[in-house]
């Protein structure tokens, strides 16, 4: 075992890896009680003495115990539309009149998916003309992967492996939602997702730690823009779902988490770390429980480790009635016990419950919620509303012709286009079938993506539609020279099967040169509520994919999905294979731009796709064991399955190029590392093949021998190299000793002295050029 380096000692106490924390002791029955002794009490009490502007602090100042419940009490908007109704219904009822007298009253901070400016006036003049405090309200919503102009869901998105990609896409979707008077957006979502059954892994970056914290931070810059959180374009992010959200158990949603805290603070806190750090104002609590606690009421995670730890000062919001969800969870008795428990674990913000609403005053009028807490969470929501600009002017964001004017611009809607080409994955190209000719070819469409306007925009999108995105018959057609050589059939439903549907893709297939297939899951398969017990394509389907196949014509398959799937069959022995995701509204021209090679494919998987379904959860840093398979044929008694090796069938980082990559001439830069020095290494990367390309080149390194075991490889950078035909280039990183950190024995970060091997590779399971250095 090795020791830490000197100087960066690992501490003394110690936590066993099955705990979270004794900490954790500060909710359950005696929460009040335990709160009011907590440290975290007097740091509470230290930040309400800071000073809001002068105005709005003698707001504070005036406000009854129940205005400031109020402020703390966010619902959905009863005029809502669209998609808004079914992924957050307002309530039976509730209607429009009534919330706006609950606004008069003093009784909302705000509300969420509504619809548009002139909504969001009527609302807001209520809030500053009519009720006794003037206080704005604030707008908030759902805007996952676009606002009007929809762009692909972010796991595809992640697929770019380009944060600034990400950063533009969120400056667009921020320029339009804020045009439409919104304030605050439910995003980024930053939960590592490594069990794809889970199918709120779409709205992610998948797997891996390094591309999941960049990917948040871009995104929070991109909504909140470069001039601040007062510019009439920008939205305020929120990370979510604090935390470990992605872990739930077998993928089923809103199902236990049960981990070690290393585990939480290796894996699945550092991109809520990175989205802080980028200047994210707010964090919304994750349904699941932890450990035992839900973390609705987890003192430990939302007040012990994000405000004393981190230091974060902003809002905390609950999830949609997960407050109210602490009485089904068995962790509150009631109502009145819920949103005791919820209000001192560190929730500032109830949404939709309206438990804080009812419940407050009288818990605070019985000395069970401390004054100085109600004040400091009040302070918090008032901040934010400073922070946006509401105070100065509550209509910044409100502007039904600026709203008009500002969405599915032509410049928004070919960044649409740009982001779905470069998020496509292209798993096989076997005898260069890839990019397909323009002209001379005849072209069957079959499956139930091959047109029609469904299934594009994909699951979580509120304010964009199927209706204004263009399919992929229309984008096919439009960069074919001669559209009548290109066929369409259907051939099955998404679901089931269609009447003559395979007897007619036959024909078509027979009468074509080759086939595009088009199938995968349609948008109610992937999101929130779709956990999926089989992540396989459907059997109708797959049944077309059997009799396509049995004509012998050439196959590229086009896989729609908001998750890895195991691939099998006839759909895995086809030619070629593109993982195109939900794209958003330019879906169909997007993908013909790769198939056609107007663009390159050159995205990355951002999950494995696992060999079969009872692999998953499967991802590419597990651990080695103590019985590793060696390389070669499968060994007894070593770690695999009966069928398959302990390997993807398609690992993250995989994506393949109309070019020929070759890597090679692997540097070290001497092969050492000193604790506060660098390493440079490098490897010369080639395009040998006829058509440009862009690789992504990605860096990864294994601990070999460490204090607490260590995953097989971990990404610690990547690059992507544009390579003309025959072009060479180097591609160099540089490591240093805060690349090699990992939480200690003692649950701190350490480094330690000894010997790590290193891959620059195409993906996590390629060997590319490897060898190691030694950090001394």
């Amino acid at each position: 075992m090795r020791r830490p380096v000197r100087g960066r000692c690992q501490g003394r106490k110690r936590v066993k890896d099955g705990q979270i924390s004794r900490r954790a002791v500060l909710i359950g029955a005696s929460a009040a009680a335990a709160w009011a002794a907590s440290p975290a009490r007097a740091m509470l009490l230290q930040a309400g003495t800071r000073k809001l502007p002068a105005a709005v602090e003698s707001l504070l100042a005036k406000m009854t115990v129940e205005e400031k419940a109020g402020q703390l009490t966010l619902m959905a908007a009863a005029w809502s539309g669209g998609a808004a109704v079914t992924l957050n219904p307002a309530g039976a009822s509730s209607n429009f009149e009534g919330q706006l007298a609950e606004v008069r009253a003093g009784r909302l901070t705000g509300v969420f998916n509504g619809n548009g400016a002139a909504m969001a006036k009527r609302m807001q003049t209520v809030a500053v003309r009519e009720s006794r405090l003037k206080i704005p309200l604030l707008f908030a919503a759902d805007v996952i992967h676009g606002f009007r102009t929809v762009f692909p869901v972010p796991m595809g998105e992640a697929a770019s492996f380009d944060p600034e990609l990400a950063e533009r896409t969120a400056r667009v979707a921020a320029v339009e939602a804020a045009a439409s008077g919104i304030d605050w957006t439910f995003a980024p979502m930053v939960d590592v997702a490594r069990d794809a059954r889970w199918g709120r892994g779409v709205e992610g970056s998948g797997e891996d730690v390094l591309l999941g914290k960049l990917m948040a931070a871009a995104r929070v810059r991109g909504f909140q823009g470069a001039k601040g959180l007062k510019a009439a374009d920008a939205v305020a992010a929120c990370a979510k779902h604090f935390a470990a959200y992605g872990a739930v158990e077998a993928g089923l949603d809103y199902n236990t988490v049960d981990i070690s805290e290393r585990t939480l603070r290796e894996i699945y806190f550092p991109p809520f770390q990175s989205a802080l750090a980028a200047g994210a104002p707010t964090v919304m609590a994750s349904f699941n429980e932890l450990s035992g606690i839900p973390a609705t009421a987890n003192a430990w995670l939302l007040t012990e480790v994000l405000r004393r730890e981190w230091g974060f000062e902003g809002v905390v919001v609950s999830d949609y009635t997960a407050d109210e969800e602490l009485i089904a969870h068995g962790f509150a008795a009631d109502a009145r016990e819920a949103t005791r428990l919820a209000f001192l674990a560190g929730v500032d913000m109830s949404m939709q419950s309206g438990f804080y609403l009812r419940h407050l005053p009288d818990l605070v009028a019985k000395g069970e919620v401390p004054v100085a807490r109600l004040d400091e969470a009040v302070r918090r929501v008032l901040a934010l509303k400073v922070q946006l600009g509401l105070f100065d002017d509550p209509f910044r964001r409100i502007d039904p012709a600026r709203e008009k004017a500002r969405v599915r611009t032509r410049e928004h809607l070919a960044l649409a286009r740009e982001a779905g080409s470069r998020s496509i994955v292209m798993l096989k190209n076997e005898g260069q079938l890839l990019p397909l000719p323009r002209s001379g070819k005849k072209i069957a469409l079959i499956g139930p993506f091959a047109s029609g306007l469904h299934d594009q925009i994909g699951p979580w999108n509120v304010y964009g539609t199927d209706a204004e995105a263009v399919d992929l018959a229309t984008g096919v057609k439009a960069l074919v020279q001669d559209p009548a050589l290109v066929s369409v059939t259907e051939g099955a439903g998404l679901e089931g099967p269609v009447p003559g549907g395979i007897e007619a893709a036959v024909a078509a297939a027979r009468a074509a040169d080759v086939v595009v297939l088009a199938i995968g899951e349609h948008a109610r398969m992937s999101g929130e509520a779709q956990s999926r017990s089989a992540i396989v394509a459907p059997p109708a389907q797959m049944a077309l994919a059997e009799a396509v196949a049995a004509t012998g014509k050439p196959i590229v398959v086009l896989l729609r999905t908001g998750r890895a799937l195991a691939l099998e069959g006839a759909v895995l022995k086809a030619s070629a294979i593109l993982v195109t995701w939900f794209l958003g509204s330019q879906d169909g021209p997007a993908i013909a731009n790769v198939l056609f090679g107007a663009v390159g494919p050159s995205a990355r998987l951002p999950v494995s796709f696992p060999q079969a379904t009872g692999q998953a959860p499967y991802h590419y840093d597990h651990k080695p064991t103590g019985r590793p398979n060696p390389a070669g044929p499968l060994q007894e008694y070593k770690t695999h399955y009966r069928e398959f090796p302990n390997q993807a069938l398609f690992p993250f980082g995989h994506g393949l190029t109309y070019g020929e990559i070759v890597y090679g001439d692997l540097d070290l830069g001497g092969g050492k590392l000193n604790a506060d020095g660098t390493l440079t290494v490098s490897a010369a990367i080639a395009n040998n093949g006829r058509h440009a390309a862009e690789e992504v080149v990605q860096l990864y390194i294994r601990d070999v021998a460490a204090s607490v075991t260590r995953p097989v490889r971990e990404l610690k950078a990547f690059r992507r190299v544009a390579l003309k035909p025959g072009e060479r280039k180097r591609v160099t990183f540089t490591l240093t000793r805060a690349d090699l950190l990992f939480v200690g024995q003692a649950l701190k970060p350490v480094v330690e002295p000894g010997r790590f091997q290193l891959w620059i590779a195409p993906s996590a399971e390629a060997e590319g050029v490897s060898g190691s250095f030694e950090l001394i």
